[in-house]
């Protein structure tokens, strides 16, 4: 079965619990569909470059999904409907990603970098 990469932004004023829940009803559908879903990530609350119907943060989650295109027409048609999500984007790829993704990986990397404020160095 064809691979694909689904993302999709949810509204900010929704609550994780929520988020987790349009995560968990976008893998009903496609395992209700002959696909699965390999991996999920949440990106989390992120601020986005412009404002989205009047939304300035979005809450972000990709999908690795292994499925027909079937499936993935049926997730599409249903994520359109669904007025909790503002944004979505579904996209083919050759492989998946082994590991966490860039964003992932990113996210961590800023951990890293920005000191805490108890090992702050006064001046």
């Amino acid at each position: 079965m064809p691979l694909y990469e689904h993302v999709f932004l949810a509204r900010q004023d929704l609550a994780q619990a929520q988020v987790d829940t349009l995560a968990e009803n976008a893998t009903n559908i496609l395992t209700e569909n002959g696909g699965k879903v390999v991996k999920t990530e949440t990106w989390g609350l992120k601020s986005l470059a412009y404002r989205i119907a009047k939304n300035r943060k979005a809450h972000f989650v990709m999908l690795e999904v292994d499925a027909p295109p079937a499936a993935v027409a049926e997730l599409e048609r249903q994520t359109g409907i669904n007025e909790d999500i503002i944004r979505f984007m579904t996209i083919r790829v050759d492989a998946h990603e082994n590991g966490p993704s860039a964003m992932m990986r990113r996210a961590e990397r800023d951990r890293s970098r920005s000191p805490r404020r108890d090992e702050e160095v006064e001046a």
